[in-house]
């Protein structure tokens, strides 16, 4: 039998991609957003590729701010920007 792989659609690109390829953005059910390195963190989660054009996408539509329904701060961008500068 073969397994199915988790697909996930980028919030930037609207690229349909591989659950593992993307990061992911969570707001918890405390309210707190943050990245999710692990993928299974309870709360609302929203994905980005892991290219700098998509996050920039992102940002200028406000693409995360409705995906988590609440506001991203602006540490979360830089945080992200961080993480795909560092790919």
């Amino acid at each position: 039998m073969i397994k199915k792989i988790p697909m996930r659609r980028c919030i930037g690109c609207g690229e349909s991609k591989e659950k593992k390829m993307l990061i992911r953005v969570i707001r918890s059910p405390e309210g707190r957003i943050m990245t999710d390195p692990t993928g299974r963190a309870a709360g609302r989660g929203a994905y980005l590729c892991r290219d700098p054009e998509c996050l920039r996408k992102a940002v200028r539509r406000k693409s995360l701010n409705k995906a988590l329904r609440d506001n991203v701060p602006a540490e979360i961008y830089a945080e992200l920007e961080k993480e795909l500068r560092a790919e």
